[in-house]
C-alpha cells in the first residue's frame, strides 16, 4: 500500500529544509532516484550538504508551483 504524496499546501507548510526521502515521496519519485539526481548534480531542486543532503523546501514549492 502506498501513501498519497503531500499536497502542495502541506508542502508549504515543511521547515525550510528536509531530507531527500521526503522531497522524493513529493515529488512522486523514489528516493533512490532523487538520490542518484543529487549525486549527478542534476537534481531541479537546491540540494545543500549539511553532513547529510537536505532539500530546500522553497525550491521544491517552486518547481511543483511551475508543474
Amino acid at each position: 500500500m502506498t501513501s498519497e504524496p503531500p499536497t502542495l499546501d502541506e508542502i508549504r507548510s515543511w521547515p525550510a529544509t528536509v531530507g531527500v526521502e521526503q522531497a522524493a515521496k513529493a515529488l512522486g519519485i523514489s528516493a533512490s532516484n532523487l538520490y542518484d539526481l543529487v549525486r549527478r548534480g542534476e537534481a531541479p531542486l537546491r540540494v545543500l550538504d549539511l553532513g547529510s543532503k537536505r532539500v530546500v523546501t522553497a525550491s521544491l514549492v517552486r518547481l511543483l508551483e511551475a508543474a
